[in-house]
């Protein structure tokens, strides 16, 4: 099987050094240095019975990572006593992971996806709709690699 090679990083894990240098001296305007996308979604005022419910969130989880473009190749879950339910979803552009707090109405959500054919952000609508969720707080980076960030002076923290 032919690997794809992102146009978002031209090393996905597959290519040799000298391959890599070439691809970078070649188009090193177009390469981007980034991985993936990294989504953080907080989901607020829930159904909290469906925040309670691990077989709903399985079918949400699913739906979310299908609908986004993503490999969904393993999906865990576990029901909390007294309530909770906690989920984690291994794609083959990264995962998807969540955890519920029912009694409070409140859902921590992470979608981590690599590559540039999956649409990270539509997951996380997905999920805010799926929950219906009152309101929601999205904070989506990207993710650089050790080459775009080397450059950068680093500093101990302050103890």
């Amino acid at each position: 099987m032919e690997p794809i090679v992102s146009c978002l990083y031209p090393n996905p894990g597959w290519l040799d050094e000298q391959s890599l240098e070439a691809i970078s001296t070649s188009d090193s305007a177009n390469t981007t240095h980034m991985v993936g996308k990294h989504c953080i979604l907080e989901l607020y005022d829930c159904d909290k019975s469906k925040l309670n419910d691990e077989s709903f969130l399985r079918t949400a989880v699913t739906k979310a990572a299908r609908l986004s473009g993503a490999t969904l190749l393993k999906l865990i879950t576990h029901q909390f006593e007294p309530q909770g339910v906690t989920g984690l979803a291994l794609l083959a552009e990264s995962h998807i992971s969540i955890h519920t707090w029912p009694e409070i109405g409140y859902a921590a959500v992470d979608v981590f996806t690599c590559g540039d054919h999956t649409l990270p952000e539509r997951a996380c609508k997905i999920l805010s709709e799926e929950f219906n969720a009152d309101r929601h707080l999205l904070n989506s980076f990207k993710r650089k690699t050790p080459k775009e960030i080397n450059t950068e002076e680093r500093t101990p923290l302050a103890v």
